[in-house]
């Protein structure tokens, strides 16, 4: 997730919470009645959530489960909690909470990227709020400091287990039937520097996009009668 910023001091309502979202350009997270401030993510954070929706998306496209951005918001009533996971797939009718259409209530797998001013929260409370859902059954946290994919998942007694996936490792979403490859996922999220062309190229290319030739400067003197 992106960074939080202050908290508001007061304490506000759910609905104040769901108006402040409609009318406002930022968004917020809304925990037992404190709203956060959530600010903006880095450059990495972008790329590997993208990669990683692209990835859920090229493979559950036309079945029944959806792929969500961090546009769309996971409410835990359990826990009084609304966030903007960066990643959410519903294998089922979406829920949502009376109050509020614009959200999730059963989610199966969420992911989260994670920074290093997120990390011990996505690790610890959040993931606290999250396992509250009873249809959540993966939860993800993505690195941005090294190629690691950190998967939590619940089995069929309610326990949660955890795997570290690795450059060089796949790693299986079993809920939702994805398998994610490590490197692949990073080498998208890769920033390369732009190349600059060779001294004459851009001439060249501008004349073959003309159906011409660049005309070769003679090099000698000219001659005088």
């Amino acid at each position: 997730m992106s960074a939080r910023a202050a908290k508001h001091p007061v304490f506000h309502s759910f609905h104040d919470y769901l108006l402040l979202e409609r009318d406002g350009p930022v968004k917020h997270e809304f925990i037992g009645g404190h709203i956060y401030a959530m600010s903006g993510g880095t450059a990495k954070h972008a790329l590997l959530t993208t990669a990683i929706v692209g990835d859920l998306t090229a493979v559950l496209r036309g079945g029944h489960c959806r792929v969500y951005s961090s546009d769309m918001r996971v409410r835990v009533r359990k826990a009084d909690v609304s966030t903007y996971p960066d990643a959410t797939v519903v294998c089922a009718p979406r829920e949502s909470d009376p109050e509020d259409e614009n959200s999730i209530t059963n989610p199966i797998l969420i992911v989260e990227v994670i920074s290093k001013s997120t990390e011990q929260y996505d690790r610890g409370p959040k993931f606290d709020y999250y396992r509250q859902i009873s249809s959540l059954r993966e939860y993800v946290l993505v690195s941005q400091k090294e190629p690691a994919i950190e998967v939590r998942r619940r089995d069929s007694s309610g326990r949660w287990t955890t795997r570290v996936a690795r450059s060089g490792d796949r790693i299986a979403l079993s809920s939702v039937g994805v398998t994610l490859d490590v490197d692949a996922i990073y080498r998208a999220a890769t920033e390369e520097p732009p190349i600059k062309p060779r001294a004459g190229e851009y001439r060249r290319r501008r004349m073959a996009s003309r159906g011409g030739t660049p005309k070769r400067r003679s090099r000698g003197r000219r001659r005088t009668p």
